[in-house]
């Protein structure tokens, strides 16, 4: 009798566990390739989302990025995906393309974008880098878009005025800096692992980003670019704050993602926001309150959201 309850026990424990695996909504978030800063945004918030809320399981997915997530999102594809500013403000406001149906789950964080170059290069300004091959990232990376913007506010061609060299992986661009292949790599953010990595190596590194008048220049042609700043000794050898202009990325949700899934999901975010600056430091950004402020409109933001953010007084 004691075999005939134990086992009894056993399969009523295997059959709620079945249950509760069955009633788990799979939530599936889209990244970039590896080597960059998505990917590793990524796995903080899909561990800090599982470890608070059992009903959720957010699963990562490498893809091209940006570009490549926001028509991943448009098909249902992906639930999740992260958009990188420049690229959500195109496809929010049907620039060369209808209007996209996503929405908003959560800011991430600011993006100011910067070059960095070897210490030892001759290049000291971004003109330097005219006729000179440059690294601006992944080709489905939302930060060629932003240096596309960034340049052209200069009054440089990505295409004409340099030898733009486009990766197959965000993790290519450094030994391409350190070996001398391309005299610089873009990139954007606060603890960026590109730049990390450039200037850990030996004989250190040097950022690059326009000076106050070019920033004036880019910020009068396009005005959705904000002023943003990289802190000092946010990257090795970094002794003195950066100024620069970028955007704010975000988590972005496919059309149809349901209310209830939005809300768990934005719960989760914010009740554990503490512990995914610690698992990322950058990612002390996602907040409740940046996530209201940095949405160009609230009724971008998620329906789910919205009632989250009512519920906790941050919208009315």
């Amino acid at each position: 009798m004691r075999r005939a309850l134990g086992l009894a026990l056993a399969l009523a424990l295997a059959l709620a566990t079945g249950a509760g695996a069955a009633d788990r909504a799979v939530v599936t978030l889209g990244t970039a390739t590896p080597g960059g800063g998505f990917p590793v945004y990524g796995d903080a918030v899909a561990e800090t989302i599982n470890a608070l809320d059992p009903m959720l399981e957010v699963r990562t997915r490498n893809t091209k990025g940006s570009t490549e997530n926001v028509p991943l999102l448009e098909r249902s594809e992906l639930d999740l995906g992260l958009v990188q500013g420049e690229v959500a403000h195109e496809a929010l406001s049907g620039v060369g393309r209808p209007p996209a149906d996503l929405r908003i789950l959560a800011a991430m964080y600011p993006t100011p974008g910067l070059f960095v170059v070897r210490a030892d290069s001759p290049v000291r300004r971004i003109e330097d880098l005219r006729g000179k091959a440059v690294a601006f990232g992944a080709r489905g990376s939302g930060l060629v878009v932003l240096s596309r913007y960034v340049l052209d506010g200069l009054g440089l061609d990505q295409e004409r005025d340099f030898q733009a060299v486009y990766l197959d992986r965000a993790g290519d661009g450094p030994a391409m800096v350190l070996d001398g292949r391309v005299a610089a790599l873009w990139g954007g953010g606060i603890g960026w692992p590109g730049f990390v990595t450039v200037g850990r190596a030996p004989g250190g590194a040097r950022y690059l980003a326009p000076d106050a008048d070019g920033l004036q220049r880019i910020q009068a042609k396009h005005t959705f670019l904000k002023p943003m700043s990289v802190p000092a000794g946010s990257y090795p050898g970094q002794d003195a704050a950066i100024a620069s202009v970028g955007s704010w990325s975000f988590i972005m949700a496919r059309p149809g993602l349901s209310d209830d899934t939005a809300y768990r999901l934005a719960r989760a975010l914010h009740r554990g926001q503490a512990s995914l600056a610690a698992r990322l430091p950058q990612a002390a950004d996602t907040t409740a309150a940046n996530t209201v402020a940095a949405a160009p409109r609230p009724d971008l933001i998620h329906p789910g959201v919205r009632r989250y953010l009512s519920e906790i007084g941050l919208l009315h």
